[in-house]
């Protein structure tokens, strides 16, 4: 059961953190109409970082006691986050079409 959950963390991190690069809609749902600026995709990229976290900690809540969490576990999640979000990032702006 626990190898499950943190699968679906995982899986949850790499889909919320390439999202605002695959699609040109606010969160995926809202369509906009003059594309999406890198700061959006920036502000998504942080609220997103936060509901996939909010995830883990109803997921871990669920299995059992909450372990609590000092600034080097959010630094360190953060850093992930954002590493996870490389292949998203190359594809929108580093390659070529």
């Amino acid at each position: 059961m626990q190898s499950s959950a943190v699968w679906l963390v995982l899986v949850l991190s790499l889909l919320g953190a390439n999202l605002p690069f695959v699609t040109n809609r606010l969160f995926g749902l809202l369509p906009l109409r003059a594309g999406k600026p890198w700061y959006t995709r920036l502000g998504e990229l942080f609220v997103l970082y936060f509901v996939v976290g909010a995830a883990g900690l109803a997921t871990e809540s669920h299995l059992g006691q909450i372990y609590p969490q000092h600034w080097e576990f959010y630094a360190v999640s953060a850093s992930m986050f954002l590493v996870f979000a490389f292949p998203g990032f190359v594809g929108r702006y580093l390659m070529r079409r």
